[in-house]
């Protein structure tokens, strides 16, 4: 399974990023989907993630009101908009998918990961 993370980049603070990861061949609806971000010298953490099935959304309570997870079935793609950026914000931000639970917050054996897209923020 190919993860494909794009979108990420150099913003200030206050500023918005998208970004997207695409699944080539997988099919969204039946995936939990999520993000996590890892910042240097911090282990990895969950942001945002949607349930496979209903769409319910969470999240990490630092991103809540400003980060919003989205998907497109019909692209196999699913997106992380993010609003109100802060420096903490900073980190690499990885794709994740899993068929093995009904919503990724908390990576399992059985999950796929993208490459990471760096996101950093600048007062």
């Amino acid at each position: 399974v190919q993860l494909q993370a794009s979108g990420g980049g150099l913003v200030q603070a206050g500023g918005s990023l998208r970004l997207s990861c695409a699944a080539p061949g997988r099919t969204l609806s039946t995936s939990s989907m999520g993000w996590f971000r890892q910042a240097p010298g911090e282990e990895r953490e969950f942001v945002a993630a949607m349930h496979w099935n209903d769409g319910t959304t969470y999240y990490l309570d630092f991103v809540k009101g400003r980060f919003t997870i989205s998907s497109d079935n019909a692209k196999n793609t699913v997106y992380l908009q993010m609003n109100s950026l802060k420096l903490e914000d900073t980190a690499v931000y990885y794709c994740a998918a899993d068929n093995s639970v009904g919503v990724l917050t908390s990576p399992t054996r059985n999950t796929y990961w993208g490459r990471g897209t760096q996101v950093t923020v600048s007062s």
